[in-house]
């Protein structure tokens, strides 16, 4: 695990670094390509994913439904602890780590968030933060076949974060493609509200929306512009 972890944070760093010295002007100078992507995930979605969320959505009783939210939310800590001490936050490491130790076991499994009821909030970040922090910029907007919008940081974060996290540590393939594919469903049904906001060309909404997200989670939730709410889950002003 150390070996692959090692090997794969310096192949992180190898790609982006020749990209570090200057930062593309047009945020979305693939469009032409992109757009033809977002209509391929759009009937995949229409077709698989979001019949799946709603699914599963009206079979699974809510306590249940918000259990498994608090699982993989909960696995998501790990995540958030390594990229923490990859940024030089100890505080957040600390605060990511207790709450998958107390998630973990007196929450059972991360089912029950016991530790925002102690007072213990969970933060937010990813490799595409720290790579920001790195001073990588931010690169392209891309829409990736089946994983949807990134940018050419947040996207090498993306993979970064899948080659760490506990799923993919698991040796039993059958569990660990069961869990990858329960955390999308569950993820899913997140946006089934979300979608009554979009107006408009839904290309340009998502991608405008996407990088706005993105934008205020490096700025540690500072919106630059008033566009939508997005990015309101800020690390704490001590860290």
């Amino acid at each position: 695990m150390t070996t692959r972890f090692t090997t794969l944070l310096l192949l992180c760093l190898l790609i982006v670094a020749p990209a570090m010295a200057s930062e593309a002007v047009d945020p979305d100078p693939l469009e032409a390509l992109n757009r033809p992507i977002f209509v391929f995930n759009e009937r995949l979605d229409q077709y698989l994913l979001k019949p799946a969320a709603r699914g599963y959505h009206a079979v699974v009783p809510d306590p249940l439904e918000i259990g498994v939210d608090n699982f993989f939310r909960n696995l998501r800590d790990v995540n958030v602890t390594i990229n923490s001490l990859l940024q030089g936050r100890p505080k957040g490491a600390a605060q990511a780590g207790g709450r998958f130790l107390l998630n973990s076991t007196i929450g059972i499994l991360g089912l029950f968030d016991v530790a925002s009821r102690m007072g213990i909030e969970p933060l937010r970040t990813d490799f595409g933060q720290t790579l920001a922090v790195w001073g990588a910029p931010e690169g392209p907007y891309l829409m990736v076949p089946l994983f949807g919008p990134r940018t050419m940081r947040s996207g090498f974060g993306t993979v970064f974060d899948a080659y760490t996290s506990v799923e993919i540590a698991i040796d039993d393939v059958r569990l660990r493609n069961s869990l990858i594919g329960l955390e999308l469903v569950s993820s899913r049904v997140e946006l089934l509200k979300a979608e009554d906001l979009i107006s408009g060309d839904r290309y340009i909404f998502i991608r405008d929306a996407y990088l706005q997200q993105r934008r205020a989670l490096v700025n540690d939730g500072v919106v630059e512009d008033t566009f939508s709410d997005f990015g309101d889950d800020d690390w704490p002003d001590e860290l």
